[in-house]
């Protein structure tokens, strides 16, 4: 796989441990929330704040069209043996980083920012 690949999974490695999601449910409005601000503010440090292209690669729909959601699923979670991509099987569940992977394929949402008592997820 390419370095795209590598790259949008490693944007994740900042996220949290935060108990994974039930099998085949998405995340929750709140846990939404929090991963864009996550995959906006870490990995839009090296893939740009717009995700266009930085330091790493662009995470656009262009770019990842073509690429098998279940392998960008994969990498995420299972990470990428002899590169930097470290395995996140317990940081971010499956049913996560398909979600991520998603949104980036169709557009990648803006942040929304904190919510209304400055926390991006419940406690």
């Amino acid at each position: 796989m390419s370095d795209q690949v590598v790259l949008l999974a490693a944007c994740v490695a900042s996220l949290v441990a935060v108990p994974a999601h039930a099998a085949g449910a998405g995340p929750d409005d709140a846990r939404q929330r929090e991963l864009v601000h996550i995959v906006r503010q870490d990995c839009g440090s090296c893939h740009g704040l717009t995700l266009a292209g930085g330091l790493g690669p662009a995470l656009t729909p262009a770019t990842l069209r073509d690429k098998p959601v279940e392998g960008l699923v994969a990498t995420i979670v299972g990470g990428r043996p002899g590169t930097p991509m470290p395995p996140f099987r317990g940081i971010v569940s499956e049913d996560e980083a398909q979600w991520i992977v998603e949104r980036l394929i169709e557009g990648f949402p803006s942040d929304p920012g904190p919510r209304a008592d400055g926390s991006r997820a419940p406690r």
